[in-house]
């Protein structure tokens, strides 16, 4: 399969806030990008960074070389493909589909059955490093799939990223990145609740963070959420607090269909579908400290 080089025309499905910059960065690298969004201010938004904006998912996805799904989960992704946006049947054969959304990881070996058989290939590429990192271009990305298609989608994946993490068969990307934010989750509930034990002893909070920030007990939230967006109460890191829990559910439901008992992992998760069905919809996942603040006290 032939390498996937500017100025190929690929078709960008879901122009949020990782999207927007994403497509920016693309443009920049000399692709042409046809992107669609169900929001007309998303649309407007990518037309003014230089896009083709587009009035339906099937529109874009004429002609390109690859479509990229940055969607909120796999049932989405799999319509907007093979239902309702007829991504699909609007591909030339031997395109590839660059899906870089967080889906899991068994729905996702499905989908690429049912869209070899439509002569179209595709590879699993979640990122991880949240909008500022989206906006730098500074992403990494963990890419499941075919060798050789990997091989043809690199040059579109670099634009946006700063480490590129080849994971193995299809799949096996959408697991890694569950798989991170399960771990990251956890650490940030850590985080948090030692924080909420220490200032209930009397320490100051940007003290303990100082600290931890120096010790063992150093991990992403401590180093990047906790002051700026925890204790200064912004929480507005640009992530959600449901597509935490559903990341952290989706690595929960991995460990189920492996038949594998990880207790931990069964707690974290619980946790942050409590915390998604209490806090008012659209909450930023910084927001965790705010429900278990009020479960503490």
């Amino acid at each position: 399969m032939d390498r996937i080089a500017a100025p190929s025309v690929i078709a960008f499905i879901g122009l949020g806030q990782m999207g927007l910059p994403m497509v920016a960065n693309l443009l920049s690298a000399g692709f042409v990008v046809r992107g669609f969004d169900l929001s007309e201010k998303a649309r407007e938004e990518a037309a003014q960074l230089g896009a083709v904006a587009c009035a339906s998912p099937a529109e874009a996805a004429e002609g390109a070389a690859a479509v990229i799904t940055m969607l909120p989960n796999g049932s989405i992704v799999r319509d907007v493909l093979l239902g309702q946006g007829a991504v699909a049947a609007a591909m030339t054969k031997g395109a590839v589909v660059i899906d870089m959304s967080s889906s899991a990881p068994t729905d996702t070996k499905a989908l690429s059955n049912d869209l070899a058989e439509l002569g179209l290939s595709l590879v699993d590429a979640p990122v991880s490093g949240g909008r500022a990192r989206a906006v730098s271009g500074d992403l990494s990305v963990m890419v499941g799939g075919d060798a050789a298609v990997i091989d043809a989608v690199v040059p579109v994946l670099e634009p946006m990223s700063a480490k590129i993490f080849r994971t193995g068969a299809i799949g096996t990307g959408h697991a890694m990145k569950a798989i991170n934010n399960y771990v990251s989750g956890a650490g940030a509930v850590a985080a948090m609740e030692g924080v909420i034990l220490g200032k209930a002893f009397g320490l100051d909070g940007d003290t303990m963070v100082d600290i931890l920030n120096v010790s063992t007990g150093r991990n992403n939230t401590t180093e990047a959420k906790m002051k700026q967006f925890v204790l200064s109460e912004a929480y507005n890191s640009g992530f959600s607090l449901g597509l935490m829990a559903k990341d952290i559910g989706i690595a929960e439901g991995l460990a189920n269909e492996l038949k594998l008992d990880l207790g931990a992992l069964a707690e974290t998760s619980a946790r942050w579908r409590e915390a998604d069905a209490t806090l008012d919809g659209g909450a930023d996942h910084t927001e965790m400290y705010r429900y278990l603040n009020s479960k503490a006290t």
